[in-house]
């Protein structure tokens, strides 16, 4: 399947292109657990704006003739919002020196091909190549054991973040807001980051 899938890079404003094909991914992956997200259009451009104003942001993304299937994103911890930097400054670490990776979403239909691996090497690379990153992030949602969501057999990630060299810390912690599926109001999610040096 991968032979028949086409593949395109952006950079700050010019992720301004697909931002309707962007958001509408991220609405279709991020509906499943666990984020469990209830996104519109409007919410979903607004979140995009700090990636577009941001020089050195990145996105790489896979298409299936003119669909979107699959995106990850990164942008300098600088550049990202309060909420996001915040447990880097309260713990008084370099903000300037990380890079922080956003989303990595694909339709289920195109997992199981490398596009994960694939999606950490572009990001990776990208902070890399400009030369004064010393280490990169992400964050997850911490949705507890006993979510009544929560899918049967669910498995979590953490195997495959681990394999990339990444490490969690309970101590990098911060409050996301966004509507679950069914309502209309934004509630406070914990999320808790993971770190590698690059």
């Amino acid at each position: 399947m991968t032979d028949q899938l086409t593949y395109i890079q952006k950079k700050g404003p010019e992720i301004g292109s697909v931002v309707d094909d962007l958001s509408q991914l991220r609405i279709a992956v991020f509906h499943d657990y666990p984020y469990l997200y209830e996104g519109t259009l409007e919410y979903e451009k607004n979140y995009l704006k700090t990636y577009i104003q941001a020089e050195q942001a990145f996105l790489f993304a896979v298409y299936d003739g003119a669909k979107m299937v699959g995106a990850t994103t990164c942008i300098p911890l600088k550049d990202e919002t309060a909420e996001v930097q915040k447990p880097f400054v309260e713990a008084s670490l370099q903000v300037d020196s990380v890079f922080y990776f956003g989303e990595s979403i694909l339709l289920p239909e195109y997992r199981g091909l490398g596009l994960g691996h694939r999606f950490f090497d572009e990001r990776e690379n990208h902070a890399r190549n400009l030369g004064h990153y010393t280490s990169c992030c992400f964050c997850s949602v911490d949705r507890g054991d006993n979510h009544c969501l929560k899918p049967a057999g669910y498995r979590p990630n953490d195997a495959f973040w681990l394999k990339r060299g990444y490490k969690k810390d309970p101590t990098l912690q911060t409050i996301m807001e966004w509507p679950d599926i069914g309502e209309v109001e934004p509630t406070s999610k914990n999320m808790i980051f993971w770190t590698k040096s690059i």
